[in-house]
């Protein structure tokens, strides 16, 4: 199921230009044209879901040996040192296209590509809040 203007859609559909390094029934896997580093490649299921709230949970079955090809291509090929796997839900998160995508960020030591991902530690207080919050 295809959903019309969705320019993943089109990618998987072979209807707009993409440099599709991977594919597989459900997911096809090709180079991000705005790459945090070289060689990041998005993966997408070949079905539409806008995102982690809409199937989420299938999709991410759907896309999971394709990504996993895709890491050992990208590792293999490119000799990267790491690789850093996300998903963004919602335009807040930085979700660019409504089209369930997970990102494939190849890393090399010292890179200074998402040199943040690592916060300030929580108190406990903080933290009991949250978790009463969440769960209460």
């Amino acid at each position: 199921m295809s959903e019309p203007g969705c320019i993943f859609c089109h990618i998987v559909a072979g209807e707009a230009e993409a440099f599709v390094v991977a594919s597989g029934p459900t997911a096809v896997a090709f180079l991000d044209i705005a790459p945090l580093a070289r060689g990041h490649t998005l993966v997408v299921p070949t079905r539409h879901v806008s995102d982690l709230l809409d199937g989420g949970a299938q999709a991410l079955q759907e896309v999971a040996s394709v990504v996993e090809e895709t890491a050992h291509l990208l590792v293999g090929r490119l000799g990267a040192d790491g690789l850093n796997l996300f998903q963004s839900t919602g335009a807040a998160a930085g979700q660019q296209v409504p089209h369930f995508h997970v990102h494939l960020v190849p890393r090399w030591r010292d890179d200074g590509v998402l040199r943040n991902l690592v916060g300030e530690p929580s108190g406990a207080e903080d933290l009991d809040a949250l978790h009463a919050l969440l769960l209460g």
